[in-house]
């Protein structure tokens, strides 16, 4: 092998990059003094380009294929710099590869509610998040306008760029569109595309473009989602004076198995019985008429349920029969203190008019005490 050889061989130079981190969209090519060698062979491969920088200034954009730096296919370069040196002439340039696949499953979303009105609800706040794409479409403007001398230029230093012009966007669409938010839902395709084209102009000045954004969610505030929680049951139920009727029954039912209502209980589960006979002979077009003799017999009286206190304690509620029966087994007695409903305060039990006969019934002494 001859001196001259060995010379050729030595500036030979192989420019190529493959990535696998999947979040870097420009990498610089590192050679030590930047000296690029004449002759060079630049490897672009799919979903990539190559920018070519010399003196700081950019130089060409190379698409997906194989390159020989030299005069014949460089043009631009050929106005910046005279070759004049052949092969062993190496030229201090850098060459950044652009990543240009689609960026995918971005997050946006907004950090504040936005204030907009309603056609049914009037003034209110949305919120609102979800995903989208992004691509970059001229490498050029995207180094000259974003990345600058950034020798690896990840997506997370441009994501909160990104996400705030979306949010911006999505403000002023949601806010003129006039959709009701009841709405929004069946109409989040469209109104992602409407968001996408109004961000596109300002997209273009950094390079990029974003292919796809995809709305996942638009909620209400809590107060108002509570609100229709509750008008949507309402209309579940349905005939209002059938619902009336069925909670009249639930309610019968969970009196009925309440033992220590008693009396009480019973009082309850007639009266509302009554009430549920007089709505159920109603009509659905009103009140039928009713017999003129016929008078409904008054409800009838509430039995009073009783609460004992004894060493600091309450026990209760006991209906007047239970009462009978502790006055029977000793654990009432006459010095007891008792109160029911609407009675001033604690009282003895033989101070109690509807329990003192309780103690006038007991049986006499055994024969032979």
């Amino acid at each position: 092998m001859g001196i001259f050889d060995f010379l050729t061989g030595e500036f030979i130079d192989v420019i190529h990059w493959t990535d696998n981190t999947r979040d870097t969209m420009v990498w610089r090519f590192e050679r030590e003094g930047h000296e690029i060698k004449y002759g060079a062979k630049l490897t672009v491969r799919e979903g990539q380009a190559a920018v070519f920088v010399h003196e700081g200034q950019l130089a060409d954009v190379f698409t997906p294929g194989l390159y020989m730096l030299e005069t014949n296919n460089m043009p631009i370069m050929t106005t910046l710099q005279h070759w004049d040196h052949g092969f062993d002439s190496p030229f201090k340039s850098e060459i950044y590869y652009v990543n240009t696949t689609r960026f995918s499953d971005l997050k946006w979303g907004t950090k504040n509610p936005i204030m907009l009105r309603d056609p049914e609800f009037g003034p209110t706040r949305l919120r609102a998040y979800g995903t989208y794409t992004v691509k970059v479409t001229d490498p050029a403007v995207f180094l000259r306008e974003i990345v600058g001398t950034d020798g690896e230029f990840t997506m997370d230093e441009i994501s909160y760029q990104i996400r705030n012009i979306i949010v911006q966007e999505f403000s002023r669409v949601i806010a003129s569109s006039g959709i009701p938010a009841l709405d929004m839902a069946a109409n989040t395709a469209d109104l992602g595309k409407l968001i996408a084209s109004a961000i596109d102009p300002t997209m273009k000045q950094y390079g990029l473009s974003i292919p796809e954004l995809y709305i996942e969610n638009i909620s209400l505030p809590p107060a108002v989602e509570a609100a229709l929680d509750k008008r949507t049951s309402m209309g579940l139920a349905g005939d209002l004076g059938k619902f009336t009727q069925y909670s009249a029954a639930e309610a019968m039912t969970a009196a009925a198995n309440n033992p220590a209502g008693g009396g009480m209980a019973a009082g309850l589960g007639a009266g509302m019985g009554m009430a549920m006979a007089s709505q159920m002979a109603q009509g659905p077009w009103g009140a039928a008429p009713a017999p003129a003799a016929a008078t409904p017999p008054p409800p009838p009286p509430v039995e009073h349920v009783w609460h004992i206190a004894k060493d600091g304690n309450v026990t209760g509620p006991f209906s007047k029969a239970a009462m009978g029966r502790m006055v029977t087994d000793g654990s009432l007695s006459r010095e007891s203190m008792v109160w029911t409903q609407g009675q001033d305060g604690w009282k003895k039990a033989a101070d109690v008019t509807e329990l003192a006969h309780l103690f006038t019934i007991m049986p006499p002494p055994p024969p032979g005490a």
